[in-house]
């Protein structure tokens, strides 16, 4: 066990990447808290309605949609520690601001929406950059360990902050949560500062007059002329458009379906995130690149949990259904990632993760007014089973394309336990 924990936590060791990683956990616990919050002041702003709700989610991620290539050149061409500090701090400022306006009692619902705007400028810039600055942090050997230690913290912060949102709103109400939102994006600030430069892993990167000539059009000719990059980024972008919308799901589902407060609406979160935190630490034994099996293998499973999630009528059977869903919704993600980050130059990264942080999170603006449409008109169930039927769907297609580009055959052994497995054109 203690050989095991000892490789889980291998990037750890590395003293930036630990000054990283904790500065996300305590920012990202007060950004979870920061979006039950949201949510919840926009149901009470706008009468419980779920297309406000649609609204608030596509104006957070439209300028993900629109700035998030931009920021992926910025990444390939300036100092990504310099850009993860100035993207914090717009970010830190930006959430003071709104914690007063809810504070002091001022805030409307326009607010909410401006808000949410900027505080996707501020996510489009940051979220790339920090995706490709990880190799930076511990070199490529350790980067599989790195990226599932992060979506490790991501989903460590999802249990923690939803829950601790719930009960800070049914105690104090949702302005002193926007305040603690504010107060922990510091702790970033802080560690980014204290990192050693001299310790970063620079030297795969091409030379200065190289990167001052790095276009957002040659990254995307890049990804285009690679199907093993292609394949995961497109069925990302579907089961991001339809699925992956559980901030709004969720949170119609518990007011509106089963008519409970905001206590229950962390429960729900809390148990997505569980499954996902467990998905997440799954993957962080991976030594080399996931191969393209395994990634539609746990498209196929999220897809198929999230479709029982919506069908589910009772509460208990959802709140069980969701930790499944999460194990498989952050396992596929966290493959899909590695496929993509294993197998891209290093002249390229920041083009390319910004392209995939599109089409992870700029899918959003694009499905998540349709979701709350169909939410408000249909119900929430059917929203979310609806965008699992389409994902799945879109696994399948996928999974089939996959096997006759490679001629491969797919079998099913039932004993001793019954699974399904891949047989290659040369019988292995």
């Amino acid at each position: 066990m203690q050989a095991k924990l000892s490789t889980m936590f291998q990037s750890l060791r590395v003293r930036n990447y630990r000054l990283f990683a904790t500065g996300q956990l305590i920012k990202l616990i007060g950004v979870w808290m920061m979006f039950i919050a949201q949510d919840w002041l926009v149901l009470e702003l706008s009468d419980n309605s779920a297309t406000a709700l649609g609204v608030v989610t596509a104006l957070q991620f439209t300028p993900v949609l629109l700035l998030t290539l931009l920021s992926g050149r910025l990444a390939d061409r300036y100092d990504k520690r310099l850009l993860l500090f100035v993207a914090n701090a717009f970010w830190t400022v930006l959430a003071l601001g709104m914690s007063l306006l809810v504070l002091t009692g001022l805030v409307q619902l326009w607010h909410v929406f401006a808000f949410a705007v900027l505080l996707g400028v501020a996510n489009a810039v940051e979220t790339p950059v920090r995706q490709a600055f990880v190799s930076e942090l511990v070199g490529m050997p350790l980067l599989p360990n790195a990226l599932s230690l992060n979506a490790a913290t991501f989903n460590s912060a999802r249990i923690i902050g939803p829950a601790l949102a719930g009960l800070a709103i049914a105690a104090f109400d949702v302005g002193p949560v926007f305040l603690f939102s504010a107060l922990s994006s510091i702790a970033p600030l802080v560690n980014v500062v204290r990192m050693r430069a001299t310790d970063l892993h620079r030297k795969d990167l091409p030379p200065v007059g190289e990167r001052d000539q790095a276009k957002v059009i040659d990254g995307l000719r890049y990804v285009w002329r690679r199907a093993d990059l292609l394949l995961p980024m497109a069925l990302m972008s579907v089961v991001g458009m339809t699925l992956f919308n559980f901030q709004l799901t969720l949170a119609a589902l518990a007011k509106t379906v089963f008519n409970t407060g905001a206590a229950s609406f962390g429960l729900f979160s809390t148990a997505l995130a569980c499954g996902a935190l467990a998905g997440a630490l799954a993957g962080t034994g991976r030594r080399s690149r996931p191969s393209v099996w395994l990634v539609l293998g746990a498209a196929i499973g999220c897809a198929s949990f999230g479709t029982l999630v919506g069908l589910a009528g009772a509460y208990w059977l959802v709140v069980a259904l969701l930790l499944p869903t999460g194990f498989f919704m952050v396992f596929f993600a966290q493959a899909a990632n590695q496929r993509v980050q294993l197998g891209v130059d290093a002249a390229f990264r920041g083009r390319v993760m910004a392209l995939w942080v599109l089409v992870f999170l700029g899918t959003n603006p694009v499905g998540a007014p349709v979701i709350g449409w169909v939410a408000e008109t249909f119900g929430a169930g059917a929203s979310i089973w609806i965008g699992g039927l389409i994902s799945l769907g879109a696994a399948l297609l996928a999974l089939t394309w996959q096997l006759r580009r490679s001629g491969a055959r797919l079998r099913m052994r039932v004993l001793p336990m019954p699974r399904f497995y891949v047989v290659s054109p040369t019988g292995e």
